[in-house]
Formats: C-alpha cells, sequence, structure tokens
C-alpha cells in the first residue's frame, strides 16, 4: 500500500490578451477530479502600451480579465496585476519569461518544498484527469527535477492554421526523435504550457531567468543540468493551434511566418548533421586524455573562441565520468541547436528530402502507409490529412522512446 502524501498543485498561467481562451481553461480546472491545487495568475503588458493607439485596446482587455478573475468564485485564485496602468511593466522587463517568473517567484514564496508548480498557457486545454495524473507521477518519481510533459495540438476549421501548426509540431517532432535517437540528455520540447516541477527543484536551479521569449527552453535545459527529467504522463496537454505575436519566437510567431511561406527558423535538419553530434558526445569520454578532431569541435573552436573547447573542463574535473558530465554541460541544448543552423547555412537539400531520407532510413516499411507517394510529397500541397498522418506517426515513434528516457546527465552529479 502506497501512503505516500499526494502533492499540492500550483498551477502557474500568464496571460496576455486571452479573453478568447480563459473560459476554456477555466473550465478544464473546474472539472478536475483532482482538487488540491491553487491557481496562480499573471494578466500582464508593458505599461507604455497605454499611450500606444495600436496597444491600448490589450490594456484594456486585460483589465476587464484581471477584473473578472478578482471576482471569479469558482476556483481559489490568486490574480497578479502587471496590467492595470502604473502597474504593467517597465523598460525592458517585459514579456512572457517575465510573466512567467514573476507568478512563479510568487507561488515560491508560499509553497512547500514537496508541493509542484504546473506551468500552463491560457490557450491550453486538458482533460479532467490531468492534475490527479501529475499528481501520481510525481509521486512515482519523487526525485524528478521536471516534467516535459507530452503534448498535441487539435487542429481547427481553418485549414491555413492547420497545415502550419502541423508543419510545425512536425519540425518539433522530428528534431525531438532525432536527438532521442543520438542518445542526447537534451531530446525534450520545451513548450511553456507543458512543464511540471516541484518546488524544491525550482528553489535548487535559482528559479526562473527572465527572456522575452525562449524562457521554456532555457529553464528545462537549467533543470535538464541539475538532475532527472520524466518525459511521459499518462494524459497530453492541447495547446491552440493560433497564429499569434504575443512572443517573438516560438508557435504562435512560427505559425504567423510558416503562413507566409518562411520556415527558415525552423529547419528540417538532415539527420547527418546528428550523426555528427553523436560522433563527438561518443568521444567525451575519450576526451578526457585528449581532444579529437570532429566537426562539432571545430565548430565550438570558433564560436567560443577556444583552441580547445574541453582544455579548461579537462583541467577542472579529474575523473572521465564526471569530465564527460561537464561536456554535455558545455555542448548543450543550446549550442546543438547553433551547431546545425550553422550546418544548414550551406544546404541545398529541401526539408521536405530531409525528412524523407530519415523516414525512409529508420521506418522503410511502416512510412510506406503513412507516405505512399514520396514522389509527390510536399508541405506546401499535400493535405491536411497527410501531413496529420506523418505528425501522428513521428509522435508514437517520440513516444516510444520517452517511456526510455535518460534519466540523467551522463556521469556522476556535479557538486
Amino acid at each position: 500500500m502506497n501512503n505516500k502524501p499526494t502533492p499540492f498543485l500550483y498551477i502557474a498561467l500568464p496571460i496576455i490578451n486571452e479573453a478568447e481562451f480563459l473560459p476554456g481553461i477555466l473550465r478544464c480546472m473546474l472539472l478536475q477530479d483532482y482538487h488540491k491545487f491553487r491557481v496562480f495568475i499573471c494578466v500582464n503588458q508593458p505599461d507604455e502600451w497605454w499611450d500606444v493607439p495600436g496597444k491600448r485596446h490589450i490594456c484594456e482587455a486585460n483589465v476587464d480579465t484581471f477584473r473578472f478573475l478578482k471576482k471569479y468564485q469558482g476556483l481559489d485564485i490568486t490574480v497578479i496585476d502587471r496590467c492595470t496602468q502604473g502597474n504593467g511593466w517597465k523598460g525592458k522587463k517585459h514579456g512572457v519569461g517575465w510573466a512567467r517568473k514573476t507568478v512563479m517567484d510568487a507561488i515560491n514564496k508560499i509553497a512547500g518544498a514537496q508541493d509542484m508548480i504546473v506551468s500552463l498557457d491560457a490557450d491550453t486545454t486538458f482533460r479532467e484527469n490531468y492534475f490527479s495524473s501529475l499528481a501520481k507521477n510525481f509521486t512515482a518519481h519523487p526525485d524528478a527535477v521536471a516534467f516535459a510533459v507530452p503534448y498535441f495540438h487539435k487542429l481547427v476549421k481553418d485549414e491555413a492554421a492547420n497545415r502550419t501548426i502541423l508543419r510545425y509540431e512536425i519540425y518539433m517532432r522530428y528534431y525531438s526523435l532525432n536527438l532521442w535517437r543520438i542518445g542526447s540528455p537534451y531530446s525534450f520540447t520545451a513548450l511553456g504550457s507543458a512543464m511540471v516541477f516541484p518546488v524544491w527543484a525550482y528553489r535548487a536551479i535559482g528559479g526562473m531567468t527572465p527572456k522575452m521569449s525562449g524562457e521554456d527552453f532555457y529553464f528545462l535545459q537549467k533543470l535538464r543540468k541539475y538532475g532527472k527529467m520524466i518525459f511521459t504522463n499518462p494524459e497530453k496537454v492541447y495547446p491552440a493551434a493560433r497564429f499569434s505575436d504575443r512572443v517573438y519566437f516560438g508557435t504562435g510567431p512560427a505559425m504567423i511566418k510558416g503562413n507566409q511561406g518562411d520556415w527558415t527558423s525552423y529547419p528540417i535538419y538532415s539527420l547527418h548533421y546528428f550523426d555528427e553530434i553523436r560522433m563527438t558526445t561518443d568521444l567525451f569520454t575519450e576526451f578526457f586524455r585528449k581532444t579529437k578532431a570532429t566537426p562539432v569541435v571545430d565548430f565550438l573552436s570558433k564560436l567560443l573562441k577556444e583552441e580547445d573547447p574541453f582544455q579548461l573542463l579537462r583541467e577542472n574535473f579529474k575523473d572521465p565520468a564526471t569530465f564527460a558530465r561537464a561536456c554535455h554541460e558545455k555542448f548543450d541544448g543550446l549550442r546543438i541547436i547553433q551547431y546545425l543552423r550553422n550546418r544548414k547555412i550551406n544546404d541545398s537539400h529541401s526539408d521536405e528530402e530531409h525528412m524523407l531520407e530519415f523516414l525512409f532510413r529508420f521506418y522503410p516499411d511502416e512510412i510506406k502507409a503513412v507516405i505512399p507517394d514520396a514522389a509527390r510529397f510536399s508541405f506546401a500541397t499535400s493535405s491536411v490529412q497527410e501531413l496529420d498522418l506523418i505528425r501522428i506517426f513521428l509522435m508514437k515513434k517520440e513516444e516510444a522512446y520517452q517511456v526510455t528516457s535518460v534519466p540523467s546527465l551522463p556521469g556522476q552529479p556535479l557538486p
């Protein structure tokens, strides 16, 4: 019999101009079969927007939302005012990163170390047992520093929105799958609506570092370096497929650019670039004696202006295991992205060519049923139904990796 106490959940939710989606997420929370939770919401925008004609309507909508939430009786909600005139963000300290940090820091002040913070976005929905699934998962893995919760974008009636969100999700799953297959510890997908972590871990890494965008990526990377992450959960989150410019990069901006035919920020990288990464990471233990020449080592040397990018680590870590871990911390998720982007610069092959090579190399028999006519496949002209089948195929392959996830970085924890 399991007598472990179930955790209390604190829901962290940043909101900006979300009147359309707010009723949906409140309804999802009201229907939960797990009731040990409290909601913290930060309604926010830059204070200077009050004086910008094209932005003032967002400020007014935010104030309406703030007042609505202050009076809301259905849930235990704490509302943080970063929207009324004089209380909005000042200067460069604004954006979703600051909103997430503000709401999480407020939770951190009152929560217990074993409580959990559940990060959400207002345009996200989930089923009635989502919170209970998280509580059970945490109880089963009390040493985990974070969960990267599985996600799935629901399609809508707008074909353009469906086509762009499917292209974006295929990019994310393709990227993650390649990191999984080469054994990278950074194979998580970072979504602000799909992060869950215990308060003790939040405190251990010094909280969230605010970013204008991409704060979820940097935050999960920070946690990944600290300890064990879980990549599976019985329940998913379902972010909305919508065109949005609330952040500088991420799902909404990707959809806007993609709808205009610009996918340069979210390309399908050649599988061979990932193989080059693996060639180097597999040598990290050998680098303890001497760094060998590889494309990645050459890239890091030029990027960091270091003749041997691993020499200082060799001096500071006295056994191969901790040295290898330190190498993974140096060549982290950000450096991996930078390497892939650098390799992509002179790549003349199309996204379709790269994806098809990957699929037919690793899943030659299965993929024929998903893409019966590879010669005619195109992200721009293939049907939404075909793109959806590819998305689901990649999701299932990703889930197969996630259940055998790498628990932590190689080697012993660093002091």
